[in-house]
């Protein structure tokens, strides 16, 4: 059997029927699937995909439902834990929230695909408001900085360090010769943030759009050397902030910083969805 066919088969192994015949999934059940060996990591990814829903103008409590599970822990006892019942679309918002360097997610991402298209995603995301679109936006990033992570790495980009001076390659070619820890002290970050959580939509686009095309460039030119990963990033980064002259956008570097940062629109966001599940 073919690792697909496996993974496939996996999903549907712990996939529920009730007594209606609708199709469901158990959250520690699939928290194993897609090899998450913790639960409270995993509850960051669901967290994060209850927020996709509320963006996707679902009502989270019909996807996302608390329930309880009895396991053993030892002479013959058993105790009660958090646990939650699934839809399938559920599944795919978690799947599309999780870490795509995991095999396992890759073949969630297949296996719960929906039909929303890429217009349909494109109609939802026109409808949003600034805070939604900030939302879905750096949610998008996460998944692809994670990608070309990867990349980078193959690369020969191996420490932190390594990967920090790579990525101020990119935010050089893009916000004009600027590194991170400048474009933070222009816009009046704190110390240690990520400056990512503290930009607007369109700041944001700039970024991803800078991000997925480097992580195409080093992975169609089977790049391995990171001197020249570095250079592809800045000239990205540099043809992005070109086109955004072209068409007389505003440069990244002088738009405003928003009010409030992504970790705490996501925390006002998940606490309004579960205060309302109770």
């Amino acid at each position: 059997m073919s690792i697909e066919k496996w993974q496939v088969k996996k999903f549907e192994d712990i996939k529920h029927l009730d007594e209606n015949g609708n199709e469901y999934w158990l959250a520690r059940e699939l928290q194993s699937v897609l090899g998450y060996a913790q639960w409270r990591r995993f509850c960051d990814v669901i967290d994060r995909a209850m927020v996709s829903c509320k963006l996707n103008e679902q009502e989270p409590k019909y996807h996302f439902a608390d329930v309880g599970k009895l396991v053993e822990i030892g002479s013959e006892t058993k105790r009660e834990v958090n646990d939650m019942r699934l839809t399938r679309f559920a599944c795919y918002l978690i799947v599309m929230n999780g870490d795509p360097r995991k095999e396992a997610i890759a073949h969630g991402q297949m296996y719960f695909a929906v039909k929303t298209r890429q217009q349909e995603v494109q109609e939802l995301y026109n409808r949003l408001d600034e805070d939604g679109k900030r939302l879905f936006l750096r949610s998008d990033i996460k998944q692809k900085n994670m990608l070309l992570y990867e990349v980078a790495k193959r690369a020969g980009i191996q420490t932190i360090y390594e990967y920090a001076a790579f990525t101020d390659k990119g935010y050089m070619g893009l916000y004009g010769g600027l590194k991170a820890s400048d474009i933070a002290k222009r816009k009046c970050i704190g110390k240690n943030k990520e400056i990512l959580d503290y930009m607007g939509s369109v700041e944001l686009a700039a970024n991803l759009f800078r991000i997925t095309q480097t992580e195409d460039a080093l992975t169609k030119n089977n790049i391995t050397n990171k001197v020249t990963a570095g250079k592809i990033h800045y000239r990205i980064g540099r043809e992005v902030r070109g086109a955004i002259e072209r068409i007389g956008g505003t440069m990244p570097e002088n738009l405003p910083t928003p009010e409030k940062s992504i970790p705490q629109l996501q925390k006002e966001q998940v606490r309004a969805i579960k205060g309302r599940k109770r």
